[in-house]
């Protein structure tokens, strides 16, 4: 997973024919707080904004992937999660979080299944907020992780968001699985 990067990313996309048009018709792009419209958009940026230089905006994105020959490339590099059960399914779709500073803001995912996310590069936060019919005994909870860590939290019903640690640039995978 050490090749993972955005360059890695622009060299893939722009590789393999439909694979920018599949993230804007097929799947989803999350643009967060960034003022990005597309993955295209993403790949365009320049050097010193894609760095996060002081005189640049920061920005922290997302999008699914579900191209089969994206997620085939990208599986090369990762097994599943050992801590999945054997018969649990790999879906079509995978995400790519990658950026700077805010990461994303408190939300709930309307997905159909639990989720899992691996963190590649740099240190994110995680904030969890119970739902409100569990506020009164559920206390909400933060957490660090690293590269290698990964989470698996049920984000159709904890309220989550992240940070990025100051400066870093953080890039994790995620999925679904059922």
């Amino acid at each position: 997973m050490h090749v993972f990067s955005l360059e890695y990313f622009q060299k893939l996309y722009n590789n393999i024919e439909g694979s920018i048009r599949s993230v804007n018709e097929e799947c989803q792009f999350l643009h967060f707080k960034s003022d990005f419209i597309s993955v295209k958009d993403v790949f365009l940026m320049s050097e010193e904004r894609s760095r996060n230089e002081p005189t640049e905006k920061s920005w922290y994105v997302g999008w699914g992937n579900c191209h089969p020959t994206i997620l085939e490339e990208m599986r090369k590099h990762y097994p599943k999660p050992h801590f999945l059960p054997e018969d649990s399914e790999i879906p079509s779709k995978e995400y790519i979080f990658m950026g700077y500073d805010d990461g994303a803001t408190l939300h709930l995912d309307f997905i159909n299944r639990l989720m899992w996310q691996a963190q590649l590069k740099g240190t994110k936060r995680w904030y969890l907020h119970p739902p409100p019919e569990c506020e009164s005994m559920c206390k909400p909870l933060s957490f660090y992780v690293e590269p290698g860590d990964a989470v698996l939290v049920d984000t159709r019903v904890w309220y989550h968001g992240t940070t990025i640690k100051p400066g870093e640039f953080s890039l994790s995978v995620q999925s679904e699985y059922g």
